[in-house]
């Protein structure tokens, strides 16, 4: 017997997969999960929810990089999630303390003890690195583990807790980025024992989510973790995944908590030792201008940032918002939905308009505000305002173009501008989408129909045709437009994440290749897949020129 196969079936005698316990053995101990049916009702899976997959990261390892977890001894139950990372969700208005031991994952497998190891798709969820968590209420794995795919979904530290940076070493930031590394070493030593391959490991996030991704291409740390990776709506050049003036922010936010002593040490003890609920949906502005800027489509407090001391805990420690100086050897697919900016049609004209139209200059991307003056700001607004409004007032009769403007600014351009940047890797291959199917699961796309948007993808409205969020209860019809869109969209991640092509199982229809020069990508709709290009696109060729004539061009 070959040495693959002896460890094979090693992994196989030691899951124990009867009606009443459903166990496996994983590096730390033993794990009981459950065996649930698929809510499509034609077949089941198998589900191991709160594994700790490092220590919590309180007291004098709040801030730090996540440490290796302990193991257990007899049998931990893994049928409830474990808690969430104190957050305030801003979808729901609420701030939910959940607990700064977070750092758990969750892993759904159609089949424990195959012979034959199964693709991984490690999902990260998005959230403004603010909120979220990889829990079954947004996340419902049925329909990637119908399609043969074992699923991972993890917690990471957010907020000040997770992307506060004291420049030091000893807090050199990313700790919410070094969170999903740490599970993605969990995953390589542990998944085989769920039936999965860890040498088939994609990658998948949406939002701040897909902006992990981006950057877990672009570090070396992440190096040979996983191999495939899928970007679902966003990038580190998004406005909102800026940094400006990180150990400012942070000495900003420990005045306002009463730790006044701007040495490193006191600095750390002080913020240490105050509760978890004082670190999270804070303002630590550090300039006036950032008072009527800061909002959920423009910028976030606290973010990933470029490390300044190299070390072996460093995630990233070049300047990836100048050049990208590394680029991990993986296939990619990336895209965006048709109408990101209509899941918050309503915040904008309730809270946004106003300053919008007392500020004109907050139409000018942050990445340009900061380093035009005020007179360059205004000219600028000046030209973003002719080429989305011409001769229209902005307020609420203009909201159509409005959201045409806050998409492309927010989210699509530096979505796509980072993939353009991004060096090609020789054996790889890269493919670009835009979702645009419209049915009763685009939940957010809805918002906009009263001002006009119809037929809306929002943000976050192509996670309902990948997941099934249990929160919701959705009833789901087999035969509706709403389950072939579902069926149609995860085959294409799970044949990206199984052959490298999203169309292997498409009969005759050929997914061409995105580069720079022809910049093809595919629609997704409701009733088919079609081809288009980014050549000659009015729009995305309106930015690439405002970006090449101001300078800010990342």
């Amino acid at each position: 017997m070959s040495i693959f196969y002896s460890i094979l079936f090693l992994v196989i005698v030691q899951n124990v997969a009867g009606d009443d316990e459903i166990r496996v053995k994983v590096e730390q101990g033993w794990l009981e999960g459950e065996k649930l049916d698929l809510v499509t009702g034609d077949g089941y899976y198998y589900s191991f929810k709160g594994i700790p997959y490092a220590l919590p990261p309180n007291g004098t390892w709040r801030f730090k990089a996540p440490q290796p977890p302990l193991s257990w001894t007899g049998v931990r139950s893994a049928k409830e999630h474990g808690p969430i990372c104190p957050q305030f969700d801003f979808l729901s208005q609420a701030f939910i303390p959940g607990s700064e031991d977070c750092l758990f994952l969750n892993v759904y497998s159609p089949n424990i003890t195959t012979n034959k190891l199964l693709p991984v798709i490690f999902f990260i969820h998005g959230g403004s690195y603010k909120f979220g968590s990889g829990d079954v209420d947004t996340y419902g794995p049925d329909f990637l583990v119908r399609k043969d795919i074992v699923l991972v979904t993890t917690n990471y530290r957010l907020d000040a807790l997770g992307f506060l940076t004291l420049g030091t070493e000893q807090v050199p930031g990313n700790a919410g980025l070094k969170d999903q590394v740490a599970a993605m070493k969990w995953v390589q030593k542990n998944i085989k024992y769920f039936g999965g391959d860890a040498d088939r490991v994609t990658i998948m996030g949406q939002s701040a989510g897909s902006a992990s991704v981006a950057f877990h291409i672009a570090s070396p740390m992440s190096q040979g973790l996983f191999h495939r990776a899928i970007a679902m709506s966003g990038s580190p050049y998004c406005d909102w995944s800026l940094p400006f003036q990180p150990e400012k922010r942070a000495i900003v936010l420990a005045k306002s908590l009463g730790c006044e002593d701007e040495d490193p040490d006191e600095l750390l003890e002080c913020l240490q030792s105050v509760p978890s609920d004082k670190l999270v949906a804070t303002t630590p502005y550090v300039i006036a201008m950032e008072e009527y800027i800061s909002n959920i489509i423009k910028m976030y407090m606290f973010v990933p940032v470029v490390e300044k001391f190299n070390g072996t805990d460093n995630f990233l420690s070049y300047n990836i918002f100048e050049s990208i100086d590394h680029t991990n050897k993986v296939d990619i697919l990336f895209g965006h939905t048709n109408q990101e900016t209509a899941i918050v049609a309503d915040y904008i004209v309730s809270v946004l308009l106003e300053n919008y139209i007392k500020y004109p200059e907050i139409l000018v991307p942050r990445k340009t505000l900061y380093n035009v003056g005020p007179n360059t700001a205004l000219e600028l607004s000046d030209k973003i305002r002719e080429y989305y409004f011409g001769n229209k007032t902005i307020d609420v009769n203009s909201m159509k173009e409005f959201i045409s403007y806050a998409n492309a600014v927010s989210f699509v351009h530096d979505t796509i501008r980072f993939f353009v940047t991004l060096p090609s890797v020789k054996n790889t291959v890269r493919y670009m989408y835009e979702f645009s199917a419209y049915g009763s699961r685009n939940l957010y796309g809805v918002q906009g129909e009263k001002y006009g948007i119809t037929g809306a993808a929002a943000h976050m409205d192509d996670l309902a045709y990948v997941f099934d969020p249990k929160s919701l209860n959705w009833p789901l019809d087999m035969n509706s437009i709403e389950f072939q869109v579902i069926d149609k969209v995860t085959t294409i991640f799970t044949d990206f994440a199984k052959y490298g092509n999203p169309t292997e199982s498409e009969s005759g229809i050929k997914w061409s290749q995105f580069d720079k020069e022809t910049k093809q990508f595919m629609e997704i709709g409701n009733d088919n897949l079609t081809l288009s290009s980014l050549d000659g696109d009015e729009t995305y060729n309106f930015w690439e020129k405002f970006y090449c004539s101001t300078g800010t061009y990342i």
